[in-house]
């Protein structure tokens, strides 16, 4: 094998990595505003489309483990943004749902992508870039879930 193969400005993944920790840095300072982190600002964007869902369905749309969305649900029901209550025709089932302080959270977080889009555009990168890379990522990340469950 050779050795370069292990350097880390070959991997491809690093930057995958790096420019997600960057970007969910740029969004710190309006989610601390909002008294919130980015994975509960994840919660709140699945639950802002669609109320009610089970947790579940949260952890599939995030690809995210139970273990990991559980604690998580469990903080943002303390600081009153979502509620959690069992399914009545399933009781095995947990329904999340927002509370007033989490819907009135989606005003708030409004101005957020178009304030990020502001950030990571510049002369270098255009808008139609920005979209090419998202399509790819997504393709990436279906590519790499099937993967997974194997």
């Amino acid at each position: 094998m050779d050795d370069k193969a292990l350097q880390l400005s070959n991997q491809v993944c690093f930057p995958i990595y790096s420019a997600s920790r960057l970007i969910t840095r740029a969004y710190k300072p309006y989610l601390d505003e909002m008294g919130i982190t980015y994975p509960q600002y994840l919660v709140l964007m699945v639950l802002w489309e669609s109320d009610n869902v089970s947790v579940n369905q949260i952890t599939q749309k995030l690809l995210l483990n139970t273990n990991t969305v559980s604690p998580l649900l469990k903080r943002m029901e303390k600081l009153e943004l979502i509620e959690r209550n069992r399914s009545i025709e399933d009781e095995r089932i947990v329904i999340v749902q927002l509370t007033e302080k989490g819907n009135l959270l989606k005003g708030q977080a409004k101005p957020i992508p178009e304030n990020l889009l502001k950030i990571m555009l510049n002369e270098n990168i255009n808008l139609s870039e920005i979209l090419q890379l998202k399509e790819m990522l997504n393709e990436w990340i279906e590519i790499l879930s099937e993967n997974n469950k194997n």
